[in-house]
């Protein structure tokens, strides 16, 4: 299979780690996510990688607890890192060369996020795992992924989502009958509050034009078929909407 995008952006969830558990990692879900990734890179496809602290710590519900907003989203943020740390053990057993850079110096685990230096990694093969977010508090991993993607040239975004096979017009789990997109607009998704993402970041992607792919991770070669342009999930871009079973 010959791949449709060269360059991409991966954003995981960190509560996708946790398996069927509500807390920490499960081995075997990082094993999983690792041969997957191994595969979409035996298509040699560049790969960097945004991973979520959600199965860890969530700073938005500990400072909605009476936690300072700026201390719990910095502990989250070290959430990320601990699920990168753990990403990159999974891949570098399965022969993945990776390196781990955060948005907050830690020396002794990681290296600083530095975007020319991550570009170079990507083109020499390795996949880069941005951890810690922005490194600032009141934002989230999604604008964390949006921002990457767009500082590292990528192609597209993808948006790996536990359970949820792309964008619909309402809740599907209230609602029964209601449709999955094929194809949306970064505009129409935020009109209509879809909360395919932040609407910040949702809409930095649609001020500079990168197509966003909400699938579902759950599929043992689900990212494969992202990558290699299969009709999975949703595409966020430009163009009229299309509702799954329209055509295209």
């Amino acid at each position: 299979m010959a791949p449709k995008y060269q360059r991409i952006l991966l954003k995981l969830s960190g509560e996708a780690l946790a398996g069927d558990g509500q807390y920490g990692i499960d081995p075997e879900i990082v094993q999983r996510l690792a041969l997957q990734i191994l595969h979409v890179k035996e298509l040699d496809v560049e790969v960097a990688i945004v991973i979520g602290g959600g199965n860890i710590f969530r700073g938005i519900a500990a400072s909605s607890r009476g936690m300072d907003r700026s201390t719990a989203d910095y502990m989250g943020m070290v959430a990320t890192v601990l699920n990168g740390l753990a990403l990159q053990d999974g891949l570098e057993r399965n022969g993945v060369q990776t390196r781990v850079m955060t948005a907050i110096e830690m020396h002794e685990v990681a290296e600083p996020y530095i975007r020319r230096r991550a570009i170079r990694h990507m083109e020499k093969g390795r996949v880069v795992i941005l951890a810690a977010g922005t490194g600032n508090p009141y934002f989230t991993t999604d604008t964390a992924a949006a921002l990457r993607a767009l500082e590292l040239d990528t192609d597209i975004m993808l948006m790996a989502k536990n359970g949820v096979d792309g964008v619909y017009e309402s809740d599907p789990r209230l609602n029964p009958d209601a449709r999955r997109y094929l194809r949306i607009s970064h505009q129409e998704a935020i009109e209509r509050n879809l909360r395919v993402m932040d609407t910040s970041a949702l809409a930095l992607l649609r001020d500079n034009n990168l197509p966003i792919l909400v699938f579902d991770m759950a599929g043992e070669e689900s990212i494969e078929h992202a990558v290699t342009g299969d009709a999975v999930g949703t595409l966020v871009t430009d163009g009229p909407s299309v509702f799954a079973g329209e055509g295209k």
